[in-house]
């Protein structure tokens, strides 16, 4: 499949079968985000993988309920160490929000090409998944991703157009 075509598929998956994850497929998508680019290529990242089903359903609490996140055998939390990033980004900010986010985009792109779903979970209590997790202070939470096979078929979804979005030379 071409990249092109594995974004333009992509859909935010909502439920999920059992089914367990290959490792050979697990491990492309682990490495999908251990290969992703970073400011001066620090990988500020950790990626816990909650597989107990317990703990999956406290993250659904820590999530405001969402209770779909523990239908996937996995739950990715993707988190940051924005004390060892690039510090200056744009010359005013720490990169560490970027950078685990094009890691967490590679690791849901390439979850595509395995016909794994995800949803990129930004509705969460950082506190309480960090307690939940035992992640430790100094150490942030940018996101959750379910990820399994699909029991579903997401709709289409609308796009603007390039003329909405793109300019030249000028803002």
């Amino acid at each position: 499949m071409s990249i092109l075509h594995i974004i333009k598929e992509r859909r935010s998956v909502r439920k999920y079968k059992p089914d367990p994850i290959p490792e050979e497929a697990l491990q492309r998508v682990l490495d999908a985000a251990r290969f992703s680019p970073s400011g001066k290529n620090l990988q500020p990242w950790k990626f816990i993988l909650v597989k107990d089903e317990s703990l999956k359903q406290h993250l659904v609490k820590a999530a405001v309920g969402q209770s779909f996140i523990a239908e996937a055998p996995i739950v990715v939390v993707a988190c940051a160490f924005p004390d060892n990033c690039y510090s200056r980004m744009g010359n005013y900010m720490k990169s560490w929000s970027v950078d685990v986010a094009i890691a967490l985009e590679h690791l849901i792109l390439q979850a595509q090409e395995e016909e794994l779903g995800t949803c990129w979970i930004g509705a969460f209590e950082e506190k309480e998944v960090k307690s939940i997790l035992g992640v430790p202070d100094g150490v942030r939470v940018l996101a959750l991703t379910p990820l399994g096979y699909p029991d579903e078929k997401p709709g289409s979804r609308s796009r603007k157009s390039l003329e909405e979005i793109i300019s030249f030379n000028s803002f």
